[in-house]
């Protein structure tokens, strides 16, 4: 009988081919940023309420809400991860950022990264966006939904 082994890296490579990820400071409540993600950006961010990941370490289990929006113009679908749950984080090499923000589908332009950008810094409490090297993430298997 032959044995069959996942390629988790061949995963990652597809999940991740052609995204965009966006690093976000902010204090605010994870809902309270996407409702005013929402209502001054004009998006539909929903809870994806069968799709949060979840983490085991050691003895407990830890659950990251995700949020999605998919525009109806083109093939882009948007992804809000929360970054922290009590006390462990999501990307624990990035566990500065409170919101990890995942564009995928259609090529997104560096011209709409930084319009995204500048955009969410208009809204009131947050401190900090900035676009994420996929090199520098090490643990990519967590944003994989």
């Amino acid at each position: 009988m032959a044995k069959l082994i996942l390629d988790i890296d061949a995963i990652e490579d597809d999940f991740f081919t052609g995204s965009r990820l966006l690093g976000i400071m902010s204090q605010l409540k994870n809902y309270r940023f996407c409702w005013l993600v929402n209502y001054q950006l004009y998006y539909d961010f929903r809870l994806l309420t069968d799709a949060e990941v979840q983490i085991k370490k050691k003895t407990r289990n830890y659950f990251f809400q995700v949020y999605q929006f998919c525009e109806t113009e083109r093939e882009i679908t948007h992804y809000i991860y929360h970054n922290q749950f009590e006390g462990e984080y999501l990307l624990p090499e990035f566990k500065h950022f409170d919101f990890l923000w995942l564009l995928k589908g259609d090529v997104v332009t560096e011209e709409e990264v930084l319009d995204l950008q500048q955009n969410l810094k208009t809204i009131n409490g947050i401190q900090l966006v900035t676009e994420l090297a996929h090199a520098k993430i090490k643990n990519k298997g967590n944003l994989i939904l």
